[in-house]
């Protein structure tokens, strides 16, 4: 049987992630999961698209405290509860939305780091960002997230699509926040209602992927080839290459390492490549 045996949470948007065994689930997705996110002078957000060093910063969850770190770098402090501090609106793809700044010693932090200029800014619980209306329900909401508040990948897949590159890329290429084990490859692509332990899930597309996968985490160096290479022989449909399913979840609760993944609703392999 399917059961969860990953999973992981990015409280920075774009920067490396955290693994952990448990973890609550609120109405955004994983708790504190891309409630942070960097955004140049003009208030757009910033990923490794743009600025591949973000793949070395580096954080995790200590106390009541983000603590941020990256090669030449001070340990960083956040913590988890900001105070008020001024609002902003910002963008993310095609959405406005209001965010908090943190701080001028957390944006000299990251400017320094990556040699530009930019800003740390936090969405309060009181900043809502609804999930697109043509996939979603009207209460659906999820934070500084591409569109989505869950990613979910298959471990089979993604060992389907090292066999045929011949290496062994990491999952963390692709930025999921929730792997499977012991399904078929790309099972996934059928799924439309599931559950997770507890947490119920709708699946309403596959991910489109851009450039990041190609992005190493451990050096920020880019393989100019894999895996989109691949994923282009392999996975191509419209003229988009992708790779896990985004996912919707129907209410609060917890995650644990180990839960088991029953599925209520299946459909037609999306993308229909199977």
């Amino acid at each position: 049987m399917p059961y969860l045996s990953h999973i992981f949470l990015y409280p920075i948007k774009s920067v490396t992630g955290i693994q952990v065994n448990q973890w609550k689930v609120t109405k955004t997705g994983l708790e504190y999961d891309r409630q942070w996110m960097l955004v140049d002078e003009q208030q757009q957000f910033l990923s490794q698209r743009r600025l591949h060093k973000m793949a070395r910063i580096k954080t995790r969850i200590q106390d009541d405290q983000l603590i941020v770190s990256a090669p030449g770098q001070t340990d960083l402090s956040l913590a988890l509860e900001p105070l008020q501090q001024d609002s902003i609106n910002v963008t993310i793809w095609h959405d406005q939305c209001s965010a908090q700044t943190i701080s001028h010693i957390a944006d000299q932090w990251f400017s320094e780091f990556l040699q530009t200029p930019c800003r740390l800014v936090y969405q309060p619980k009181t900043s809502q960002r609804p999930v697109s209306p043509q996939y979603a329900h009207a209460s659906d909401q999820t934070s500084f997230s591409d569109g989505f508040p869950f990613l979910i990948a298959a471990n089979a897949s993604l060992a389907l699509l090292n066999q045929k590159m011949g290496l062994s890329l990491s999952m963390q290429r692709f930025r999921p926040n929730l792997v499977i084990s012991d399904s078929a490859s790309y099972a996934e692509d059928t799924w439309r209602s599931i559950n997770i332990g507890d947490i119920s899930f709708r699946l309403p597309k596959p991910c489109s992927r851009c450039s990041v996968p190609q992005i190493n985490p451990e050096t920020a160096m880019t393989d100019k080839k894999e895996p989109l290479y691949t994923l282009s022989r392999t996975r191509k449909w419209n003229n988009k290459v992708y790779f896990g399913q985004t996912a919707l979840h129907d209410n609060k609760g917890y995650l644990q390492v180990g839960d088991k993944l029953t599925i209520h609703q299946s459909g037609p392999a999306q993308p229909p490549l199977l």
